[in-house]
């Protein structure tokens, strides 16, 4: 009876230990949660206190509208054309020296025969694209020609009409996109020849272009 009753009062102090154990356990993970509290509410008062007062804006029933932005546009690339365009097409060439003097002016390219010229003044190809050059300084009218020279030779066109006018409405009545244009055509790879229009296409006022055939493979 005696050694039950001191076995019993081990287990009793065995018992005990593991509660003040885990009491204890249970005291420091409260301190912790405590600890941890209080360095959230410190943090908050401290944004408090930086930003001061804040107060909710007023709802005033705007409507949330979503915006699509622009296409991004290549404004670097088309600089560098520009420039380009100016150190490759030059306005000091003599074209008058390149024109044949007969009863309407024209140009072909070397290894381009006569007849073609002859050809074109008749009207052999069918004038697919018109460029009207009238009013344009000479800068807008170099770079809006190339561009049109450009989107004629991609997509095949044979034959263009660009207009430039027969200078009435100029200074000294001088056509001076009339010589320009001849000269910027002859520095152009994809013109084969020109002829000034006939008179039911222009006359004097406007050329006829023929561009040269797409290579084949």
């Amino acid at each position: 009876m005696k050694g039950r009753t001191l076995g019993d009062l081990g287990q009793l102090g065995t018992l005990k230990d593991a509660l003040a154990r885990r009491a204890q356990e249970a005291a420091e993970r409260e301190a912790r949660l405590h600890a941890e509290r209080e360095r959230a509410e410190r943090e908050r008062n401290l944004f408090a206190h930086s930003v001061g007062t804040v107060q909710p804006l007023a709802d005033k029933g705007h409507a949330a509208v979503e915006r699509t932005p622009p296409s991004p546009q290549p404004l670097q690339r088309d600089r560098d054309e520009r420039a380009a365009l100016r150190e490759s097409i030059s306005d000091e060439i003599d074209i008058e020296t390149l024109l044949d003097t007969d009863e309407a002016l024209s140009w072909r390219r070397p290894g381009i025969g006569p007849d073609v010229v002859r050809k074109l003044r008749r009207g052999h190809w069918t004038i697919q694209g018109q460029l009207d050059l009238h009013g344009l300084r000479r800068d807008a009218a170099r770079e809006q020609l190339v561009a049109f020279l450009r989107d004629a030779e991609r997509h095949g066109l044979r034959c263009v009409r660009v207009v430039h006018g027969k200078g009435n409405g100029s200074p000294g009545r001088e056509a001076v996109l009339k010589g320009k244009v001849r000269g910027w055509l002859v520095q152009r790879g994809e013109v084969a020849a020109f002829v000034q229009a006939r008179a039911s296409d222009g006359g004097a006022g406007a050329l006829v272009v023929l561009l040269a055939a797409a290579k084949t493979a």
